[in-house]
């Protein structure tokens, strides 16, 4: 099929009609219905597409993507040498229309527009297997490296010859992908100059429709799951699709007992492994999750998977692994494993307090948690030394949870000192996190603060990190309930972020994740909103019968698997938070150190009998039986007695049997349904002779100004006078007429040439002889584990006030989004320390790629003084072998 006709589409129209007279006749029976599917007792309807459970073993699905059916011919794309995104600046692309067929660019310059003037018609889609061929004039690069050696882009950034590796084609449609950070090298996007003419060329097939547009049609159990605890219900669906959870389980065990992560995803990953155990692997796989954890540990020290900018420090989230230690010591009781994860958390937490801690805030500085592909939920002008400063929610929430944690085992292994210690941190975050991050006006935390010097709040919801603030106790139980009431949820659960960020293809934007949803259902649970539950669970069950896998993530706007950017079938936590519905949520296991608690929550759409046998505690065996509904517990016993405070102590052994007959109680509770928002594109913010300026951002209805931090003006200009007299920092959000507003331009800084120092780095030490080029100054000096461990930077600054700190560098030791060797050094002012410098990567060998680090913020009088930047103990990287970079100049440059 190349075209969808008029008769098909009618055809799809009194199929739906149809589908829809079905639920309609079926909807009394029904467990939850919406507009966009309805979930039955045995079966799942959306649409055309129905699963039915046959059986506990047996699920059948007809469900295929429709991605390829309605795609948008208007193609949006851009070039980027050396796969950086240096064609043109952000929001800024090429767009051709594909009407009929095959179609053709005309030849466009490198940093030129172009926009196709035709229009779109409302019923037009882009054909089945389209080939565009796409072609690009570089002859201004030639003609630069002819005459100069070199070729500067529109955005600035400097291409020698001998530098260049070739230049590629990053878009918003597939096989096109916006991920810059992996574009270098892909030969699938390089465009070629085979005529040697100056004209480069590539030809693309669009909307193909591979075999994983349709799903396994049939699941039935293969695997042996009778080790396990097995579920039985009034639910045959659910039944099914425990046992489908239970099999991939197995699945996602490795031949040397370690969790693989996902069918597309080798190898044992800090976080992945780590919100899987605490969902449920830590009750059906203690061992293994001991071996996974184990694996994530080097020398001494939780490791964090190699990420954004190299890693740790710019991603902190590793801390979710002390919880999920805790969580496997809870359920086995193991004393040496209490001894040994304890020292390993410890250690950790006492370096990120000196590498991450934001003292003036009481916040930790990172990556949002789980969230690490920079562009799909941080402003594109964001490097990974700005990551690093941002304080995000998720994150955060680990760290309280982290240092609770820390501050529990030391009062088991009873170090009193300790314990004190590590609550009043927790505490700290606490504070931090619900001074700083809390929206009262939309009732849910925003994701980050951000910026450079002087940090604003991005009103985002980020869905983890909501969650993790309900169930780890960071949110009271008045603000519980208000977040889980207020934040957004879709058709199909609740996306990753929101809104949504535009210009950018699904994937954590405009995603949604099984796993996040499970915690989402977790945080319901506990702040005892029974309609919001409900909907979870749904959430959960509807893609894992359509699809008949647990999915790593499916696209927010439609509810379907492919369209996003990577996924995986048999994905670890996804299939760890299906079952952990029936363990956490259903039966409501909460694991202490010394007890089961039991906090059932049945939401009354789900009501009826259910049975748990063969389910291991410690060292007994239970048997749980639960009739009815609700969260109240109306009757337990445990054989035949009652069991007091519906809690089973952790020296009980041998096999029991635990009856629970629920209340019926309603609980109720308000969900915030959306459809899923995209926010403005972000200004682009220029500064001339003391004026800001920007050109009118679509949809936008005013723009927002900010100085140093705080709102100074709603304006429908796109002007405004900047201060001159004091260092000022400006950003600018682009409001629309829903008041949503966009990301925050890049600061624009104004500051006195009389407030600003800077210093050549070889004035203080040796300068390197490594090649690299456009440096300041007369050299640069390089630091390594081996060179200028320590650096005396004796400085003069001209008044009295707070200054920041920061330095220009090249690390090119890795590419900008994966590999771990981020450069970390210790700052201090005399003898005092000041803060930790990092100098992410910077690009794969790109060695004359200068930025500059975080800001560390000093105050400091009149006068002499010395500085000291140096290599010390918590200065260890997660490589643990090269810790290098370049230093080109010392800036300090008073803000107040």
């Amino acid at each position: 099929m190349k075209k969808i006709t008029l008769r098909s589409m009618i055809v799809f129209s009194m199929l739906a009609l149809g589908a829809c007279k079905t639920q309609t006749q079926k909807s009394s029976a029904a467990i939850y219905q919406s507009d966009a599917y309805i979930i039955y007792p045995d079966s799942v309807v959306q649409g055309n597409y129905v699963a039915q459970a046959r059986s506990a073993t047996e699920l059948t699905s007809n469900y295929q993507s429709p991605a390829n059916a309605f795609q948008n011919p208007r193609i949006t794309f851009k070039f980027a040498i050396n796969g950086r995104d240096n064609e043109m600046k952000s929001g800024t692309d090429h767009h051709v229309t594909c009407l009929s067929g095959d179609c053709e660019t005309p030849v466009i310059t490198f940093g030129q527009q172009y926009n196709d003037p035709q229009a779109v018609p409302s019923e037009a889609f882009l054909e089945e297997g389209t080939q565009l061929k796409v072609r690009l004039s570089m002859k201004p690069m030639l003609d630069a490296f002819a005459k100069q050696g070199y070729y500067e882009t529109p955005t600035g950034d400097k291409i020698y010859k001998e530098d260049f590796k070739g230049v590629y084609i990053a878009g918003a449609t597939d096989p096109l992908s916006w991920d810059f950070d992996n574009l270098g090298g892909k030969e699938s996007a390089e465009l070629k100059d085979t005529n040697n003419d100056g004209i480069y060329e590539i030809t693309l097939t669009l909307n193909e429709k591979p075999e994983e547009r349709q799903t396994a049609q049939q699941w039935k159990m293969t695997r042996d799951v009778a080790a396990f605890p097995q579920y039985t219900s009034d639910y045959p669906l659910t039944d099914a699709l425990y046992n489908l959870a239970l099999e991939e389980m197995i699945n996602a065990v490795e031949p040397d007992s370690t969790f693989r992560t996902g069918k597309e995803w080798a190898g044992v990953w800090t976080r992945d492994i780590s919100y899987s155990i605490i969902l449920s692997m830590a009750q059906l796989q203690p061992k293994v999750s001991k071996y996974s954890l184990m694996r994530k540990v080097k020398d001494g020290r939780i490791v964090q998977d190699t990420g954004t900018g190299g890693a740790y420090p710019i991603s902190t989230d590793r801390m979710i692994w002390a919880t999920a230690a805790w969580e496997v010591y809870k359920a086995t009781g193991d004393a040496q494993w209490l001894r040994d994860t304890y020292a390993i958390i410890s250690k950790s937490l006492d370096e990120d307090m000196l590498n991450a801690f934001d003292p003036e805030t009481g916040l930790v500085r990172g990556e949002s948690s789980f969230l690490d592909w920079r562009e799909q939920t941080y402003p594109r002008w964001m490097q990974p030394a700005d990551i690093y400063a941002s304080e995000n929610l998720g994150t955060n929430a680990a760290h309280f949870q982290a240092n609770r944690v820390a501050a529990m085992m030391a009062e088991k292994l009873g170090d009193q000192t300790a314990t004190a210690k590590y609550n009043k941190v927790a505490e700290r975050i606490r504070e931090g996190i619900n001074k700083h991050l809390w929206l009262e006006e939309k009732g849910y935390y925003g994701q980050y603060l951000y910026g450079r010097n002087y940090k604003i709040l991005s009103p985002r919801a980020e869905a983890l990190g909501e969650a993790l603030a309900v169930i780890f106790g960071v949110a009271d139980a008045e603000r519980s309930a208000t977040v889980v009431a207020s934040t957004p949820v879709t058709d199909f659960g609740i996306p990753s972020i929101s809104p949504q960020i535009p210009g950018i293809p699904p994937y954590h934007n405009n995603g949604i994740w099984p796993f996040v949803q499970s915690y989402w259902s977790l945080a319901a649970a506990r702040a005892g909103n029974e309609n919001a539950l409900t909907e979870s669970i749904s959430a959960i069950y509807r893609p894992a019968a359509l699809f008949l896998t647990n999915k790593e993530n499916f696209v927010a706007a439609n509810g379907d698997y492919a369209g996003t950017q990577i996924n995986s079938s048999n994905m670890l936590w996804s299939l760890a938070g299906n079952l952990s519905m029936v363990y956490k949520v259903f039966f409501g296991m909460h694991f202490e150190a010394d007890k089961l608690v039991l906090k059932p929550f049945v939401p009354k759409a789900f009501a009826g009998k259910r049975k748990l046998t063969n389910y291991t505690y410690r060292g007994a065996t239970l048997t749980l039986e639960m009739n009815g509904y609700g969260n109240e517990i109306k009757s337990i016993t445990m054989d035949g007695k009652p069991l007091e405070n519906a809690e089973v102590p952790a020296n009980l052994t041998g096999k029991h049997t635990i009856k629970i007959e629920l209340a019926n109680n309603d609980t109720g509770g308000e969900v915030s349904h959306q459809q899923v928002y995209t926010s403005p594109e972000a200004p682009k913010v220029s500064l001339q002779q003391n004026t800001l300026s920007w050109p009118e951002v679509k949809g936008a209805v005013a723009y927002q100004v900010f100085k140093n931090g705080k709102q100074q003006e709603r304006t429908t200009e796109t002007r405004y006078t900047a201060a001159a007299d004091a260092y000022a920092e400006y950003m600018v959000l682009a409001e629309d007429q829903n008041g949503v507003t966009s990301f925050a331009s890049e600061p624009v800084v104004v500051v006195p040439a009389k407030y600003k120092v800077v210093y050549e780095m070889e004035k203080f030490a040796p300068k390197s002889t490594f090649s690299a080029r456009d440096f300041e100054g007369s050299g640069f000096v390089e630091i390594s584990k081996q060179k200028n461990t320590s650096i005396s930077m004796p400085v003069t600054v001209p008044a009295d006030g707070l200054y920041a700190i920061d330095f220009r560098y090249a690390n090119g030791n890795g590419p900008i989004n994966t590999s771990n060797k981020a450069a970390i050094r210790t700052l201090k002012l005399g003898d005092t320390f000041a803060g930790t410098i990092v100098l992410p990567q910077r690009g794969d060998g790109e060695w004359n790629n200068w930025g500059y680090t975080n800001t560390v913020q000093v105050q400091m009088s009149k006068g002499s003084h010395t500085l000291t930047l140096s290599f010390e103990p918590n200065n260890e990287n997660m490589n643990g072998e090269v810790n290098q970079a370049m230093l080109d100049n010392l800036r300090l440059i008073k803000i107040d």
